[in-house]
């Protein structure tokens, strides 16, 4: 038997950060965010001999252990050893196997891919093991793993859309509680906002835990300017709910603008002079707004380009040596199978 799973990396639109600890413990958070075709992909195959291989085939890593309890978590390979560890210790499976990855973006890319990927693994162990997880099941425990066994820094959402995929406001609240309100937006609508919004890859990467953690500093130093923009997010997540809702698309360019001026104040390196300057020249070229995606710093940009700017915004940012990816929304989230 051969097991399969792929998840879906995600667009933020508005809200982006309200979903970090302390901030949403303290004054709740509010998310919306969108699947699309990029994925995060698992394949799990059990081993006759009492051996780990963990293969990252998009990075070209692998490395092979004898069966054992724990994996050490050093650096390399720490999301994948993290599932088997804390599955191993939770669901006890004691097979060796091989694990291989792939997934469409690259690490530190603004979509999600790292809580992404938590979840393909998770779903492809629990294909194997029948694990009866449900929705919020799998995303509170790729939450769990993440976050509090690898300590790794950042938010919940990702976690979310990966699991029940679409497009979803999601409310944050202390607790680690966490509520996902599918939104059923029109054909039309999603398809008028799917030609019109622009993602473009700066050909950057960066650390997100690092902006994050100031982020979430700021917030525990009652950071005026930082938590004020961060309400600010959050009133932005119900004013694009209800301007997809409405089919009020002319609205979505200032909509996002407004996110963009309000995310800067947050924390130090979210943006940067070439994202500035990305920014600008689409805005000039027909963009009516846009943001960064995920925490700042690099990787994806999204721009709102409406009536059939599309194209002119796309040439204007090739001189930045960055590459503009096609995409759909997707409505599944996580899905696995046996072959």
């Amino acid at each position: 038997m051969i097991y399969r799973s792929k998840a879906p990396l995600r667009i933020g639109l508005a809200g982006g950060g309200t979903d970090v600890s302390p901030y949403s413990d303290i004054y709740g958070g509010a998310i919306l965010n969108a699947t699309i075709s990029l994925y995060a992909h698992a394949t799990l195959e059990p081993l006759a001999e009492k051996k780990i291989i963990l293969s990252a085939t998009d990075r070209q890593e692998e490395l092979v252990f004898d069966l054992t309890n724990e994996l050490p978590i050093n650096g390399k390979l720490d999301l994948m050893k993290g599932v088997y560890n804390r599955i191993r210790k939770d669901h006890g499976l004691q097979t060796g196997f091989k694990l291989s990855t792939y997934v469409d973006a690259p690490a530190g890319s603004g979509l999600g891919t790292s809580s992404t990927l938590v979840v393909a693994v998770i779903g492809v162990f629990a294909e194997m093991l029948r694990l009866p997880f449900g929705e919020y099941d799998m995303a509170h425990y790729a939450y769990d793993i993440e976050r509090k066994d690898l300590k790794f820094a950042g938010g919940k959402q990702d976690q979310y859309a990966a699991t029940f995929g679409g497009v979803n406001y999601m409310e944050f609240y202390e607790n680690d509680k966490v509520v996902v309100n599918p939104l059923r937006i029109k054909q039309q609508y999603l398809f008028e906002l799917e030609n019109n919004l622009l993602l473009y890859y700066t050909d950057t990467s960066r650390d997100s835990g690092k902006i994050i953690e100031q982020q979430a500093k700021n917030v525990e130093a009652k950071n005026e300017n930082s938590i004020g923009a961060m309400h600010q997010l959050k009133q932005q997540a119900m004013m694009m709910k209800e301007a997809l809702l409405k089919g009020r698309l002319n609205e979505i360019g200032e909509i996002l603008d407004f996110g963009f001026q309000q995310k800067r104040k947050m924390a130090e390196g979210i943006s940067n002079s070439l994202m500035e300057e990305i920014y600008e020249t689409a805005k000039a070229s027909g963009a009516s707004g846009g943001k960064i995606s995920g925490a700042g710093g690099g990787g994806f940009m999204i721009f709102y380009c409406p009536a059939n700017t599309k194209y002119a915004v796309m040439k204007s940012l090739e001189r930045f040596g960055g590459k503009s990816r096609t995409y759909q929304f997707v409505e599944h989230g996580l899905t696995t199978w046996t072959i």
